[in-house]
């Protein structure tokens, strides 16, 4: 019996669920801070910030991506 294919599909599985729930949760609260930002009129160097942390998030779910895909690729 072999487990290990098993397991391998269920770190990719997670890795990938991994990704969206960062990339959604990570669109909804960059749109939440630039809504909250202009109401509130925070300095825009403040609100470039939130700017960088979420392309940060977004880097990093396309590199842990192009990993799935080259990890199933490999398969």
């Amino acid at each position: 019996m072999s487990t290990e294919p098993a397991r391998q599909d269920r770190r990719t599985a997670r890795k990938a669920r991994m990704v969206g729930m960062v990339m959604a949760s990570t669109m909804v609260a960059w749109m939440g801070l630039q809504f909250a930002g202009a109401k509130i009129g925070l300095p825009a160097r403040f609100v470039f910030l939130f700017d960088l942390a979420a392309l940060a998030a977004f880097f990093w779910a396309l590199v842990v991506v192009f990993q799935i895909w080259k990890a199933r690729r490999n398969e």
